[in-house]
């Protein structure tokens, strides 16, 4: 699975969608894993990529270039580092796709992340919206 394409029998509805807006930034990649699979997403930015995070995540779920955005859908995640915030991160998108009936993201737009001053017990904040 890791490094091929995969291949969508899509619908003509769906391909109309996919036709309408433009392709989704993929900064990422799945690689292969003895027990499921790993996501690598990269970006210009911190932000960018903890975003391409939780895009590879949805996107191995289905193909995102198919979702046609109708809604916004924040996230706000913390944690005592840069692992368990992104674990928190993604866990809380992970919520939202279980809690919201239909809800896939197609794009995300940053918008705060944060870090305590130095000196200080270290905390990280994001705001997410996708």
């Amino acid at each position: 699975m890791a490094g091929e394409e995969r291949d969508y029998s899509l619908t003509e509805e769906q391909e109309a969608v996919k036709a309408k807006y433009p392709p989704v930034t993929k900064k990422y990649e799945y690689l292969d894993h003895t027990a499921d699979v790993q996501l690598h997403a990269w970006g210009d930015t911190l932000e960018e990529a903890f975003e391409q995070c939780a895009m590879a995540m949805f996107g191995y779920m289905t193909d995102t270039e198919t979702v046609e955005p109708l809604d916004t859908v924040e996230v706000e995640a913390e944690g005592h580092d840069m692992l368990s915030l992104l674990f928190h991160f993604l866990d809380e998108w992970l919520y939202k796709f279980s809690a919201n009936e239909f809800f896939i993201p197609r794009v995300g737009r940053r918008v705060l992340f944060t870090k305590t001053p130095p000196g200080t017990q270290q905390f990280f904040y994001i705001l997410l919206m996708l």
